[in-house]
């Protein structure tokens, strides 16, 4: 089994940060931080084509494993990777199934599935799916009409 699940996608980086964020939310899962990976190289005189991670977690399932083996921890939160290489745009996890020969007393094996499909679901959707819409905005009047 590969360390990694990577699709290529056609939308643009941007847009497939931004709907990894908005599968993450629809998954149950919380987005914890996104990191700007090339501005950080930037910032530091290194450049290279855009990379974001962004990193997520759902309470149950880390609240399972940190249970079995708080050292688990080290490798939490969950990451996806959107990156551009040669122009072209992909979206990466790492497969949490793999996490189980790092620590196999812990007996994380069912949890650890569950969440690799999860996010194997999130990247799918964030590859493919059209990007979800905005919510619709309402113009607000007072009683009398006026704005």
């Amino acid at each position: 089994m590969e360390l990694d699940y990577t699709v290529k996608t056609e939308k643009s980086y941007d847009a497939a940060v931004a709907d990894v964020i908005a599968r993450t939310e629809a998954h149950g899962f919380r987005v914890q931080f996104v990191h700007d990976v090339a501005a950080t190289l930037a910032e530091k005189g290194f450049d290279r084509e855009p990379v974001a991670i962004v990193e997520m977690c759902n309470a149950k399932h880390a609240s399972k494993v940190l249970a079995a083996d708080v050292k688990i921890g080290l490798m939490l939160p969950c990451p996806i990777m959107v990156y551009v290489k040669d122009g072209e745009v992909f979206i990466s996890t790492m497969r949490p199934s793999l996490i189980g020969a790092f620590f196999p007393e812990a007996g994380i094996s069912d949890v650890a599935a569950e969440v690799e499909t999860v996010l194997l679901e999130i990247v799918d959707e964030a590859a493919t799916a059209p990007s979800p819409s905005p919510p619709a905005r309402t113009r607000s009047t007072d009683s009398s009409g006026s704005r």
